[in-house]
């Protein structure tokens, strides 16, 4: 039942495929075309975001201090009286030796986290197409039309953020103090006076030159680009292409290549960008590259081989702007051998290499 129910829903989407897709009008006899479906066309795009935030580092400049020097009055001057001399008493005179200052102390900057979600590539959708196996002679007729929808993506990126500048913090240093002896007269000398000197001294004390200070650096912002995928052309079904029918079946393309190496020679890429370049750029069609080795080594090591000269065809095509989905890499090792020289055979190394090739082929969307 199941059976019968999938071929009623085939033959009936093979009816509706055949109707909206018909066949290219006023063909030529003799000529041939492929059936060319545009894919979705994407490009990259960069946004740059902050990911460590710009800030301000603080370094303290100390407080510098200069000596200077005080003529101070060590003894007051007197008078001398002959019978009764006058009598002195010491006392301590206080002074400030050095002065009290303001430090500073820095605090840091401190710092948080976020993060912020990305779409880093667009949800698509579109019109793929299988063939199913049917009686009909027309292949079309087994063709069934699936809309496919794939989902978005998204990437979450971490960022720093400045929850709080670098200040600083005032401490104060207290000032020092000292004292000098002073003799002042206790008694004055009676009767005949004589007149006694003031004496001096000369001090030495620091006092602030300069106050304590905070030199300022700026530390620069860190940035990141991310770079998203994003939709830039919807893709669809477009008109039939005419192309060359000899290029439906494989084509030797004179690319040979050295024993046991993949290495795209520079003569190959000027046969390559003369051959291929052209077509592709011309019509949107796809190709399929399908590249070989000789029958020398071991099997799987040439089958390994090929898949790598078949990709780097691509890699270059792709260098040179065409759009990989174009292109398919297909490496078929020592399996389809051009000539006599199988495992065992002894060949001219001119015979080997004829089987050290890449073909191509046009296939149809």
């Amino acid at each position: 039942m199941k059976t019968n129910l999938f071929f009623c829903l085939t033959f009936i989407l093979g009816i509706g495929f055949t109707q909206a897709q018909s066949l290219p009008d006023n063909p030529e006899p003799g000529k041939c075309y492929v059936k060319c479906i545009t894919k979705d066309e994407f490009k990259d795009v960069q946004e740059t975001i902050e990911v460590y935030p710009a800030y301000n580092k603080l370094t303290v400049v100390p407080a510098t201090y200069k000596t200077v020097e005080e003529t101070v009055l060590v003894k007051e001057a007197t008078k001398k009286f002959v019978y009764v001399p006058a009598v002195y008493e010491t006392v301590d005179v206080s002074y400030i030796k050095k002065e009290g200052r303001t430090d500073l102390s820095i605090n840091p900057a401190t710092f948080g986290s976020n993060s912020r979600t990305f779409e880093t590539y667009p949800k698509t959708s579109g019109w793929e197409y299988k063939e199913t196996a049917c009686d009909s002679p027309n292949k079309e007729d087994c063709v069934v039309a699936c809309f496919v929808e794939y989902p978005a993506q998204f990437r979450d990126v971490s960022y720093t953020t400045l929850a709080n500048d670098a200040n600083t913090s005032n401490v104060p240093v207290a000032e020092i103090p000292t004292t000098y002896k002073k003799r002042v007269v206790k008694t004055p000398a009676r009767m005949d006076q004589i007149d006694i000197p003031a004496e001096y001294k000369t001090i030495k004390r620091q006092v602030v030159a300069t106050p304590a200070s905070t030199r300022s650096v700026t530390v620069p912002a860190k940035m990141q680009t991310v770079t998203r995928t994003v939709l830039a052309k919807k893709g669809g079904i477009t008109t039939w292409e005419e192309v060359d029918c000899g290029l439906l079946d494989a084509n030797v393309l004179p690319i040979f290549y050295e024993l046991a190496s993949a290495r795209i020679t520079p003569a190959s890429k000027k046969i390559i960008d003369e051959t291929l370049l052209p077509l592709l750029k011309s019509k949107p069609v796809s190709i399929e590259l399908m590249s070989h080795t000789d029958s020398r080594g071991n099997d799987d090591y040439n089958m390994s081989l090929s898949q790598q000269r078949a990709n780097s065809v691509v890699n270059y095509l792709v260098s040179k702007g065409i759009s990989r989905s174009r292109l398919t890499a297909r490496g078929y090792g020592e399996t389809r051998l051009v000539n006599r020289c199988s495992n065992g055979v002894e060949c001219a190394e001119s015979e080997h290499q004829k089987n050290r090739r890449t073909e191509f082929r046009v296939l149809g969307n």
